[in-house]
């Protein structure tokens, strides 16, 4: 039974042997095999395997081990691959090995950039056998072995189209991959960072300009909102898929990067055309940038035309260069009208360009000579991003200058409207006021005309009858001639207040005075008028000049009839904050406890200067003191 169990594994081993023996004839050339299993936690370059570059495009997968295969160990590939390779399937061969008892998988990655990878196992006298394809969405392609086995593969890939990559095939461990990711994304630490920070930095602008849009509805903040937008796509989606592979990175790289920048530099001359207003300012100007913006859009359409139906790379690469060249001479152009029509809107405009080119010029040598990027100082994007974000800080210093400029003759515009409106609305007032004033005009002297006449005509008659009644005293003509005479002096009193040409402070001081010094006249109490030389030229309506009259003809009537009063004065004062009338008479002064004798004369007085907003005091002061005090605007 032993016996045989060991010939069985002696036939088992040998069979192994005879089919390894086979696999490995089947390559095209010998190469030692590649153990697995003795990957740890790292992974390993591919340098003993062989490459065949399809120029052609005829090969595949089951014919292609009859093709002319080189040791990749004949190129250098430290260097950027050449231009040719770009477009080419590329193959490449090599074997498998797994010496350990347990299964092991490892992940293959064929280049920085690559578009599509698959792995083919190659069977002996068989079609060669494809593994599932896992490579598109990040470019790495896994490969498991199972214990003590040895496979040989052959690989098929695409670059990604663009410039600038390796070839650099390589195997990972799959407990390692995640690091290594890691490792190779923050390679240089500082540039996804810088990305990131200008990339958050246009986030900002967007939602800026975007808000201002939103706010004043004005086009110009929507065409420098949508050229950030694409500006940060570009950048974000630049840093995001920095040193990966797939479909999608693929996509951005041979395609979508060329997308946004052609569609931000619409949005950038649409944005430039509406800010500098150039269809009404500057006409030829205008027509510039609209062929450049139809420009722009053919570019777009061919360019979109080569990358999905051709395989034409220069083509591909002189579109890219053209566009470039478009937006150079867009920049120059600023720069050239802003220093001949010395705008200041131009400047912002101008100097934002000038930055662009200037960080653009060096990452255009750094492309020219092909510098390695080895830090952020030799990576030509990082320069060109900051060129980007640097001239949309100053479009949008511009767009904030313009704005509130803007604002500014906005509110002078108001201003200027409400002036205007007040001016018509005082007009109208004035006009309303003159109007009043002149029926006010008219009713005093049709008073002065009709009813004092007719009044001053009851008063002669009552006056000629008690002459002719001799000295026999009839009540009732006594009283129709007093009521008469209080009559025309209440009338003169109307009318006084109703003429316009009256509206003065010394006219009313004139009338006030004159009326005093006539009230006590005959009566025995002495009267004095106390009026400072300098009174300030002001106007008094006639309600005010009538309350006042009215409040100072109670209280001369209540120091005639109450105060036993032998002298009153009337005094005007300047104060430092209006004017001042004191009524002062030498009397028993004010019972403040019994006010029954004042009846509502008082409360009428306090009333009256209320609806005047002239301050009303009564206090006893040597006899009683009345203050009218009414304060003036500075």
């Amino acid at each position: 039974m032993k016996k045989l169990t060991g010939l069985i594994k002696f036939f088992l081993i040998g069979f192994f042997l005879f089919l390894n023996i086979l696999v490995s004839a089947q390559l095209p050339g010998a190469t030692d095999p590649i153990d697995i299993s003795l990957l740890r936690d790292s992974q390993l370059i591919i340098n003993q395997c062989r490459i065949y570059i399809d120029t052609g495009g005829s090969a595949r997968p089951g014919n292609i081990l009859n093709e002319a295969w080189q040791p990749l160990s004949n190129f250098n590939t430290s260097k950027y691959i050449p231009n040719t390779w770009i477009t080419t399937p590329i193959y490449l061969t090599f074997i498998l090995e797994n010496s350990s008892d347990t299964a092991a998988k490892v992940f293959f990655i064929a280049s920085t950039y690559t578009r599509n990878i698959y792995i083919y196992k190659i069977l002996p006298n068989q079609p060669p056998e494809q593994l599932k394809n896992e490579s598109r969405k990040d470019g790495y392609q896994p490969v498991e072995l199972n214990g003590k086995e040895k496979q040989a593969y052959i690989v098929k890939f695409n670059f990604t189209k663009r410039v600038f990559n390796f070839l650099q095939p390589q195997l990972i461990k799959a407990g390692y991959l995640k690091k290594y990711q890691h490792l190779k994304y923050f390679k240089d630490d500082a540039q996804p960072t810088i990305g990131y920070l200008l990339s958050g930095i246009l986030l900002m602008m967007i939602f800026f300009t975007w808000a201002n849009y939103l706010q004043s509805k004005r086009k110009e903040f929507l065409y420098n909102c949508c050229y950030s937008i694409c500006m940060f796509g570009l950048i974000f989606l630049n840093t995001f898929l920095e040193r990966k592979s797939g479909i999608f990175s693929s996509l951005f790289h041979e395609y979508l990067d060329f997308m946004l920048l052609s569609t931000g530099t619409v949005f950038y001359i649409a944005f430039t055309r509406k800010f500098l207003e150039t269809k009404a300012n500057y006409p030829l100007l205008n027509r510039i940038f609209i062929n450049e913006e139809k420009l722009v859009i053919a570019l777009l359409v061919c360019f979109s035309f080569v990358v999905f139906f051709t395989d034409n790379f220069q083509l591909q690469k002189t579109l890219e260069n053209g566009m470039k060249l478009i937006m150079l001479v867009i920049g120059i152009i600023y720069i050239v009208i802003a220093l001949a029509q010395k705008n200041k809107l131009m400047n912002f405009l101008a100097i934002g360009n000038a930055i662009l080119i200037f960080f653009s010029l060096i990452s255009f040598f750094m492309i020219l000579f092909q510098m390695k990027i080895t830090s952020i100082f030799t990576n030509s994007m990082i320069y060109y991003e900051v060129g980007i974000v640097s001239e949309l800080i100053f479009f949008l210093l511009g767009l904030t200058y313009k704005n509130r400029i803007e604002l500014i003759e906005k509110i002078k515009e108001q201003e200027s409207l409400k002036r205007e409106a007040e001016k018509q609305s005082y007009e109208s007032k004035l006009a309303v006021l003159n109007a009043q004033q002149k029926e006010r005009n008219r009713i005093s002297a049709d008073m002065h005309d009709d009813l004092g006449a007719g009044v001053t005509a009851i008063r002669l008659y009552s006056e000629l009858a008690k002459k002719r009644i001799g000295k026999e005293v009839i009540p009732e003509i006594e009283k129709i001639s007093s009521s008469a005479n209080e009559l025309l002096n209440n009338m003169n009193a109307i009318i006084w207040t109703m003429t316009s040409s009256n509206d003065s402070l010394d006219n009313m001081v004139a009338y006030i005075r004159s009326y005093s010094l006539e009230y006590f006249e005959n009566t025995g109490i002495k009267c004095r008028i106390d009026i400072e030389e300098e009174m300030p030229k002001i106007a008094v309506s006639g309600e005010i000049r009538r309350n006042i009259y009215l409040v100072v003809k109670e209280a001369l009537n209540n120091i005639l009839k109450h105060s036993r009063a032998t002298e009153v004065c009337i005094t005007l004062k300047k104060e430092t904050d209006g004017l001042s009338l004191y009524i002062q008479d030498n009397g028993t002064g004010i019972d403040f406890e019994n006010l029954r004798r004042f009846g509502n004369g008082l409360i009428n007085m306090k009333k009256r200067m209320e609806e005047t907003k002239i301050l009303f005091t009564i206090e006893n002061k040597n006899g009683t003191l009345i203050t009218l005090h009414r304060k003036l605007q500075p």
